[in-house]
């Protein structure tokens, strides 16, 4: 298992749209957020290249004087999908392996506004803290309400008994990166008890994530 209870946060890992989006306050969010990790130190990771808001937040926490890892597939690196990279490049060889490296260099989550890449990443993060592979806590940016309807969705799959309680407790939820930083480190992992039976030592990472991804599909 990966992860601590509440703690300072040396790294986070931020997920977000290659694009900037139409609302300004998007990439207004991503600058500040860069801006505010900088301020407390708090090293950036995330999914590599310069383009929309990836390229906002990692600039801003680059210009800022903190580290600075984009992990990308070599596919896409080599095809000048994503522009340059801000920082230092970490290039694996899937999707997959982007998403395990980033969780292994990570002690928290943020999304900011995005499309089905963020999404994506954001519940196989999510998913692995129900399964209680990590206890990283996880927050959504919520950006001029940008998130309210996921948070609608959440709320009805739990009423419909898709969700339990302590699944849905996974979520952070702030409309600022101060309000954010403060409840990720304050954040405390309650698993679910049935959850927390999982040996997860077992088999190796790669069977991990196979078998969490049949679980989920």
């Amino acid at each position: 298992m990966e992860g601590n209870s509440a703690h300072q946060i040396k790294n986070i890992c931020v997920f977000c749209g290659s694009n900037t989006g139409k609302n300004a306050k998007f990439v207004e969010a991503a600058n500040n957020l860069g801006k505010v990790l900088a301020k407390r130190k708090i090293h950036l990771v995330y999914g590599g290249g310069s383009l929309g808001l990836m390229g906002c937040v990692s600039t801003a926490a680059h210009v800022g004087g903190i580290q600075v890892l984009g992990i990308i597939p070599t596919a896409l690196a080599e095809g000048n999908f994503v522009g340059k990279i801000v920082g230092e490049e970490l290039r694996v060889p899937t999707m997959q392996d982007r998403i395990s490296k980033m969780l292994d260099n990570s002690n928290a989550f943020i999304s900011l506004p995005g499309g089905i890449g963020t999404l994506e990443e954001i519940f196989q993060i999510a998913s692995w803290a129900q399964l209680n592979i990590h206890h990283k806590p996880i927050g959504l940016l919520n950006v001029d309400g940008f998130f309210n309807k996921l948070l609608s969705f959440l709320d009805q799959a739990g009423e419909e008994n898709f969700i339990p309680h302590s699944a849905r407790q996974i979520f952070i939820f702030a409309s600022t990166a101060e309000e954010m930083v403060d409840k990720l480190e304050d954040f405390v992992h309650k698993p679910d008890p049935v959850a927390a039976q999982i040996d997860w030592s077992k088999g190796n990472s790669s069977k991990k994530c196979k078998m969490d991804l049949s679980l989920h599909l």
